[in-house]
């Protein structure tokens, strides 16, 4: 928490993976501080750091989710929320003031919560004979993956997350074996 001019700044770090857990936590937050005067916020997801949102919440255009994205810049953070809550004090903090304090509010949460290094992963399904399912999972499991479903049907699959440098070798495997699969994209 940091406090100036009597205004209380609560900020908040959270890993999250997509807009629909952004735009749930925002609510809870709503919920649990609904007596705040603003609840500002910036958020990037993707390991490509290009989809993203600034939020001022009501806040003087750019006083708040910018400086709030720019600790996230900072950092060099993605698939993050950084939320700030607000409670008003009575005093005015001005242009440079709200900036200064929604910008330390960021610092401050990021470097609470701490940084995780996570890998960038690809998102596979891949579907094939359940004759080769030992060599398939005791390939995947050598490299780390990440599994999310293994549905039964007529043919085995399996929709996982491994580490985007195992991706070279997985797909020649794969190649290898006439495994069809599909990539679902990066995370």
């Amino acid at each position: 928490m940091y406090r100036v001019s009597g205004s209380k700044h609560i900020g908040l770090a959270y890993e999250v993976y997509s807009e629909q857990e952004i735009k749930g936590i925002l609510d809870k937050l709503w919920t649990e501080h609904h007596q705040a005067t603003h609840i500002c916020y910036s958020w990037r997801l993707g390991w490509e750091k290009k989809h993203y949102r600034i939020n001022d919440d009501g806040e003087p255009s750019g006083t708040a989710g910018k400086p709030i994205y720019g600790q996230i810049q900072s950092f060099d953070l993605t698939n993050v929320l950084i939320a700030v809550i607000r409670y008003y004090g009575g005093t005015k903090l001005g242009t440079s003031g709200l900036i200064d304090a929604y910008k330390t509010s960021s610092k401050l949460a990021i470097e609470n919560a701490g940084i995780k290094d996570v890998p960038i992963m690809d998102h596979y399904t891949i579907s094939f004979d359940y004759a080769i399912m030992p060599q398939v999972m005791k390939l995947l499991k050598e490299m780390n993956f990440e599994k999310i479903a293994a549905p039964f049907g007529e043919k085995a699959e399996v929709e996982f997350l491994l580490p985007m440098n195992s991706t070279k070798i997985l797909l020649e495997k794969l190649e290898e074996w006439e495994v069809k699969y599909i990539h679902h994209g990066r995370r």
